[in-house]
């Protein structure tokens, strides 16, 4: 059957979605630099005595990053989830200090000895002075009552406690001895627990941070818009579901399975044709990002164990390990080897595309893997070296910046950036052949144009430094993370599925244009205006809370039809070929079985679990709780590690030595249902039930209480942590280790293999 083309409007639909799309998240970034919380130039008691000044909050902040905290602790709800919310524990513990200040001088006894009446009164008098913003923009002055400026006092000798006397879980004793620093640091979270409390200019019930954290005591309750725009977006959510299947009923040709197969032509290719000299260069890579993979899985481990005994079996591992450094570690080295097997399979798959290969592409890519492996040892030592404080002025240029996600230094990112643009120059000449072609042209210049936006959606990651406002650097923080994870890296996913199956001969190249194309409209329709469900609670105003919310419901809608894909990818492991009869995926069924594991993950990880944390309502009391590690990990490995190993295996299976995948077959196969059986058994077991049991804790006592030790090392929820084990266990030794044994056999043993013919030459 002859391939018909596709219309001109699917391009231009996307160009045109893609556009509004940026000019909104645009206009909403804009209104960050406008309306986030004002940093005052000093701050005073009502006599004009200051108690501290601008320089002490950003220095404050500064050593929040320094001190590496986010991978400890949170604010404003974003970080890690073993410390406190340190805006929140600020604020409760301004409340209960106003309120007993103000009983013992109204009634002349404590606020929990008053019947409830003189508590009543008492806790309207503690939320009005916490509301009330006594910022003046004109002379840069922020005034604390006499009982606000008690309460700092008090704060700096519980957060000297916390930090120095080892009050902080997972941290050394005298993390943080200088008393300054601590100074510096209580600064930066008075600041941001003010941000917190005050009424924004001009708003009658909304903080800067739209009344997060949720706190009774401090008057802190959910704004009017949160259920509203939760309301609407669940509107939007149930049209867009029916509108999208209506569709899908209407026109036959959307979806993996609307063509039959051309035939066997390209599975026989993939077989019988040589690994060129860059392909050959490219097995270390994968034998790396299998490495990683185990470091990665095992500190993960690690990390859980913190959750439920403060040292490892008696071992002080705190002192040598620290909990934040291990979560940086944690989390970088996900990025790390997913990025490398990605990276190694684009290279890997463009000569097959183009049946040739540049001069010197080996050379390249040899090139590029050292570049690689300096970001990785460099990043990784200079955080280990910043966490061990041997940094303490180099740590933000070589150490570790301390924001989440993007905690390499500044020098390493610069680096990385590079590194990702010779791939693409790499990716750009293997497959520059293909533009005197007409049959794969178009799927090819998507192919490259979705590697493309990988590295150019990262640039936002040097857009700010340690010294900016808080809630301009989660503004781009998310640019990246979001932008990346549920914006590009999912198109990109869809372009290589399509690029795979072409070649194996399953879908027509249309088809997989097609399927490009609506995958394109429906993930960055939603998903980069959706990008502000990060920021409901950062100082962005109601705005971006309407805008994001609505969005983001949208972001579900094409993950409901990856259970069509998943069902799709399992009928497509089953088909034979029309003329010969073979099974089309041939070698490449475990590539297939990957790939059906991304369907059903993206739908529940990033699906329901997803758009049950992203309702603003649901996130106002969740965010920061077990129910956002429970989304993490479903999403982020399900979904791209998934698809890394899929890619992985792809290569894995192009090699000309069927015996060596004889030995590796069983491994594969043990370790594919370990890594699902393992991360189905985390969910259930642990960290959904616990997730719910913390958001319930929120909603009845105040976040505050939900993100404390005593909450979370007590209790269902700690027995719940403790039988994790089961699923991390699962998932470390019979996922992991084997999958990246088979990796590792494989590609060691075709070098071998080539070694032993060049000593019979």
């Amino acid at each position: 059957m002859k391939d018909r083309g596709i219309s001109k409007w699917w391009r231009y639909s996307v160009l045109i979605v893609v556009v509004i799309g940026f000019s909104i998240l645009s206009f909403v970034t804009k209104l960050t630099y406008d309306n986030a919380p004002p940093i005052p130039l000093q701050v005073t008691d009502p006599e004009g005595n200051i108690l501290f000044v601008k320089k002490n909050i950003q220095e404050g902040q500064a050593l929040f990053f320094r001190y590496n905290l986010m991978e400890h602790g949170t604010l404003w709800g974003h970080g890690a989830y073993l410390g406190l919310d340190y805006s929140a524990e600020y604020l409760h513990q301004e409340a209960e200090t106003i309120s007993d200040l103000l009983a013992k001088k109204f009634y002349g006894q404590p606020f929990t000895n008053l019947a409830s009446l003189g508590q009543g009164a008492i806790l309207d008098a503690v939320s009005k002075m916490i509301k009330e913003n006594h910022y003046d923009p004109s002379t840069g002055t922020l005034v604390y009552s006499n009982e606000q400026k008690q309460a700092y006092v008090d704060a700096i000798e519980h957060w000297d406690r916390y930090f120095r006397q080892g009050e902080a879980p997972g941290l050394p004793l005298n993390y943080i001895s200088d008393p300054n620093e601590i100074i510096d640091l209580t600064a930066f979270f008075s600041w941001a627990a003010w941000a917190a409390g005050a009424l924004r200019p001009g708003n009658l019930y909304n903080t800067y941070t739209n009344n997060f954290p949720y706190d009774p005591l401090a008057g802190n309750l959910p704004s009017p818009d949160a259920f509203f725009w939760s309301a609407m977006s669940l509107i939007i959510l149930l049209g867009g579901i029916g509108l999208l299947l209506f569709l899908f009923g209407k026109f036959d040709f959307l979806g993996w399975r609307a063509e039959k197969s051309a035939g066997h032509s390209h599975v026989t290719h993939l077989v019988q044709k040589p690994l060129t000299e860059s392909q050959k260069a490219l097995g270390k890579y994968f034998v790396i990002a299998s490495l990683l993979f185990v470091l990665q899985s095992v500190i993960g481990g690690g990390l859980a164990h913190y959750r439920v005994d403060s040292t490892f079996y008696g071992l002080p591992i705190a002192d040598y390990l620290p909990y934040n450094l291990m979560r940086t570690w944690h989390l970088q080295l996900a990025i790390f080897w997913i990025a490398t097997a990605w990276v190694a399979g684009g290279l890997f798959i463009a000569p097959i595309l183009t049946e040739s290969e540049p001069k010197w592409q080996a050379l390249g890519v040899n090139l590029l893997f050292g570049a690689l492996l300096v970001v990785v040892l460099g990043s990784l030592t200079g955080e280990f070296f910043s966490a061990h404080g041997w940094m303490p002025n180099l740590w933000f240029w070589f150490g570790n910046q301390g924001s989440e996600y993007l905690d390499l230094g500044r020098f390493w990112q610069y680096l990385l950036i590079v590194g990702f643009l010779f791939w693409l120059f790499l990716l750009f000449r293997s497959l520059d052949p293909i533009r005197n072609q007409s049959k794969s042209r178009e799927l090819i210049i998507l192919f490259f144009i979705a590697a493309a936006a990988i590295p150019f959606f990262y640039i936002p990651a040097v857009f700010y430094d340690h010294l900016t406002n808080y809630s301009i650097i989660d503004n781009w923080r998310f640019w990246i993370i979001h932008l990346w994870v549920e914006g590009f890296f999912e198109v990109f996913a869809t372009v290589l599925v399509a690029v795979i199956f072409t070649r194996m001969g399953l879908v027509r190249p249309n088809v997989a244009l097609r399927i490009i194309y609506l995958d394109a409209l429906l993930y960055l329709g939603a998903g980069v205006v959706g990008t502000g469900h990060h920021w409901y609670f950062t100082g962005q105003t109601t705005v971006n809370m309407a805008l994001s919310a609505c969005f983001s419901a949208g972001e579900v809608i094409p993950l409901t039809l990856l259970t069509l894909d998943a069902w799709d990818f399992i009928n497509a492991s089953k088909t034979s070929c029309t003329k010969c009869g073979e099974a089309l995926v041939g070698r490449q069924r475990w590539t297939v079985y990957f790939l059906i594991a991304v369907g059903v993950w993206n739908f529940i990880g990033a699906g329901i679990f997803g758009f049950l944390i992203n309702l603003p309502i649901i996130s106002y009391f969740e965010i920061g709780t077990n129910l956002t590690p429970n989304h993490g990990h479903a999403a982020m490995f399900g979904v791209f590690g998934m698809l890394a190993l899929g890619v992985t295996m792809f290569c894995v299976r192009t090699q000309p030595d069927d015996a060596s995948w004889q030995r590796v077959k069983k491994l594969v196969k043990t370790g594919f249902w370990g890594l699902n059986v393992g991360m189905g058994l985390m969910v259930l077991l642990d960290l959904f039930p616990a997730g719910i049991l913390q958001l319930w804790d929120s909603m009845t006592h105040g976040y505050w209480h939900a993100r404390r030790l005593s909450f979370l090392m007590s209790g269902t929820f700690h027995i719940l942590e403790w039988v994790r084990i089961i699923g991390d266990m699962t998932f470390i030794l019979v996922g992991v280790f084997p999958t990246a044994a088979a990796i590792v056999y494989t590609f060691w043993h075709e070098r071998r293999q080539k070694h032993l013919v060049n000593l019979d030459d």
